[in-house]
């Protein structure tokens, strides 16, 4: 049974809320994640029958008003929720990420109230299936050189460009997509599956986040409605507001991979005799077990601080920035470590090391580079902004 480490006893920092919302989640992840990840990774293939059981346990939006179909809870309800889900596989919270942050918080916060009530509770319940289209193939940490481009026709407005590296493109019945207007603004669009002109494309061949509907978003010129267009924002805001909510949840979500690790290298170590006894008896495998803990610990009290000031409103971008940037560098060193302590059944499918740490090299590069989070924290103590 899984036991997952707090050893600073941080369970007594949440709420009877927060409680029910983790079992909720962990018990849905035991009985319908964990039995099928290892095999959908190894076939590359993404599980979406799990998307409408993610909208029924309340996985997306969780934050979003009960009005629009979310459950109206918090910021630290929502990082349980990313944990819990990273434990089953990086995959999973992706689609949850995504759903959550990148197309249900910017529809809700930029777009109208018609735009909030066609898509958020379909979005919800898991009947729609988002995703976000900010990176392009020549454009990636640099989002503001971006060439995807939209013209006002008069009764349209005409869509033109490519995205890539896009969770859910290939299964997403909507797109929120960040293009540039006429005059070189930056503004978002609901592109819906089906028009003249969208295709998405899947990429295949890729060796991390097998498990995850990777693909392209393509638009040739597709004729948009103007009521697809996000009213209330304009410029490189609105797309970076979105990745502070991923980059939150990514934040809360990759500890569940370094628990899922370590709490499987720790069970191996105190079975596993070689010179007649437990290999937990030795120095080496102590020490990963015990450094292993201690970065664990660290990273749940560093996000659940920032839990704090996120619904406090009191959270800043690169407060976010370096708890995910550290989190994920924690996570992957784990995922490493653990495996080590397992020697050569660390590379099986019976354990999960192999896949978490596949799968967190892409999560340490998306959602802004590892490099880029380092010159966001440097920007913000200094005052210079380095990658300009």
């Amino acid at each position: 049974m899984y036991k997952p480490p707090d050893y600073y006893l941080t369970d007594e920092l949440l709420s009877d809320e927060h409680k029910i919302v983790r079992t909720a989640v962990r018990d849905w992840v035991n009985r319908s994640v964990k039995p099928i990840i290892e095999k959908a990774a190894q076939e590359h293939i993404f599980p979406i029958h799990l998307i409408k059981e993610m909208g029924e346990i309340g996985a997306f939006g969780p934050y979003i008003p009960e009005k629009y179909g979310g459950a109206g809870m918090d910021h630290i309800a929502y990082g349980i929720i990313m944990t819990e889900l990273e434990r089953g596989d990086s995959a999973i919270r992706s689609a949850g990420s995504v759903q959550s942050s990148l197309v249900m918080y910017p529809i809700y916060t930029f777009g109208n109230e018609e735009q909030r009530m066609k898509y958020l509770p379909r979005l919800a319940t898991g009947d729609y299936i988002g995703a976000f289209g900010l990176t392009e193939p020549n454009h990636g940490s640099d989002p503001g050189s971006m060439l995807t481009h939209f013209k006002d026709k008069g009764d349209h407005f005409l869509l033109n460009g490519s995205k890539m590296w896009i969770t859910n493109a290939p299964i997403a019945d909507i797109a929120v997509v960040w293009a540039k207007d006429e005059e070189g603004i930056i503004r978002g669009l609901i592109v819906e599956k089906g028009m003249e002109g969208f295709s998405a494309p899947e990429t295949k061949g890729k060796w991390s986040l097998r498990a995850s509907s990777t693909g392209e978003l393509v638009f040739d010129n597709v004729k948009l409605p103007k009521e697809n267009l996000l009213p209330n924002v304009k410029g490189l805001k609105g797309p970076l507001m979105c990745l502070n909510s991923a980059r939150y949840g990514i934040a809360w979500g990759v500890i569940g991979a370094a628990m899922d690790c370590y709490d499987a290298a720790l069970k191996y170590a105190l079975e596993r005799k070689q010179f007649g006894k437990p290999i937990a008896s030795f120095q080496l495998q102590q020490k990963k077990l015990a450094e292993m803990l201690t970065e664990i610990t660290k990273a749940q009290l560093l996000i659940w601080r920032l839990g704090v000031l996120r619904n406090e409103n009191r959270a800043f971008p690169a407060q976010i920035s370096m708890a995910k940037r550290n989190n994920v560098e924690m996570a992957l060193k784990i995922a490493r470590d653990s495996r080590q302590v397992l020697g050569a059944m660390g590379i099986t499918g019976d354990f999960p090391m192999m896949r978490h740490m596949m799968n967190l090299e892409s999560v340490i590069t998306y959602e802004g580079t590892h490099d880029i989070h380092l010159l966001i924290t440097g920007m913000d103590v200094t005052g210079i902004p380095a990658f300009e």
